[in-house]
Parts: C-alpha cells; structure tokens; sequence
C-alpha cells in the first residue's frame, strides 16, 4: 500500500490533454510588435522583473526606449481609458514574451541551470503538480485550443461533479478586483486541462 499511484499522465495517452505551447523570451530589439505584450525588464547578470506590459517604442536622441507599464496600471489604463504613467527604458533591456512552438522534449523536473545573459521561462507545468496556484497565470486547455490570459482565483478542491478543480477569471476581472473591489465572474476547470504558464 505503500506504492506510489500511477502517473496519469505518463506518456500522454489519448486521451490525456496536450500541454499549451511554453512562453519564449526574445529581445525588443527584435522585429516584433510591443503595443500590449507582456515583457521583462532587467541587465544580464543582475536580474529580471515581470508582470509589465509595453507599449510602442519611442525614439528619443537617437536612442530607441519601450515604454513600460506595471500590468495591473495597464489593464486600468485599456479598461477605463485613463493616462498613466510609463517609464522609458532602453530597448536592450527589454524582453518580450512570446507564445513558443510546440516541443516534444519532455523536461526534467530536476534542478535547472539558467544562463543570467537573458531571462528564462519555465515550461508550462499542469496544475496538478504546482505547489500553489492561486494568482498565478493560467492556461485553459480545450481540445486544441490555449485559452490565456487567465489567473487561478482559488486552490485546487473537490468540485460538484466530483473533479479536482480550480476556478479561473480573465486577467482584467483579475485586476479590476484589485483597483474596484468588484468580485469577478469565475468558472470552474478540472485541474487535468489547465497549466500553470
């Protein structure tokens, strides 16, 4: 009795749901489109900092700079069409998330070394094998399709039907909770077809 439950998931059966494609990190610096991403800032070897959303780049005396906004100010900002306030920070110090390919590589759960040159992202982990997942971002696996921009609002407990589930809001009710105080409208999601992103 002492023998551990078998891994449901092992080998991804048919009928077990694919994992969403992982978040990649590029440099800004790139051709890519900035207005709304989600982007990291920070120096090699010093560290990164998160959950920033950019807008388009400004170039000022001939340097190029992104206009960075704290995530929550940027949903306000969309939301009620308000100003707020975005540093400029060069462009080479920023990195912009992007939605990968899908690799077959599975990953080692072990320890994991990173390089300090640029920002890393972990694969996407499922649910079930995260430690705590309320606040944290969220992808909704339907069939084929990546249902993001979500956030856990609760931890994971027996649902109605008899499931393993967590509920989820979109990212904007996520933060209009916070600056309004008005509860979001959540649903509730079997924990075998949501990751933690």
């Amino acid at each position: 009795m002492t023998d551990p439950l078998p891994d449901p998931f092992a080998d991804q059966p048919d009928w077990a749901p694919r994992p969403p494609r992982p978040i990649e990190i590029v440099p800004a610096t790139g051709r890519v489109e900035l207005r709304g991403r989600r982007v990291l800032v920070g120096l090699p070897g010093l560290g990164w900092r998160a959950d920033l959303r950019a807008d388009e780049r400004v170039v000022q005396n001939s340097r190029t700079y992104v206009p960075v906004i704290p995530e929550h100010e940027w949903y306000r900002a969309e939301s009620d069409q308000v100003e707020v306030f975005a540093p400029l920070v060069p462009v080479e110090r920023v990195w912009v998330e992007t939605v990968g390919s899908r690799t077959t590589d599975a990953e080692d759960s072990g320890l994991r070394l990173v390089s300090l040159d640029a920002p890393a992202h972990r694969a996407p982990t499922p649910v079930f094998e995260a430690d705590a997942v309320t606040g944290r971002r969220v992808v909704h696996m339907v069939d084929t399709v990546e249902h993001r921009d979500l956030r856990a609002v609760t931890e994971t407990y027996s649902g109605a039907e008899g499931d393993i589930c967590v509920r989820v809001t979109p990212e904007l009710e996520w933060y209009r909770w916070a600056w309004r105080g008005q509860s979001p409208t959540t649903l509730e999601v079997p924990v075998h077809l949501l990751w933690v992103e």
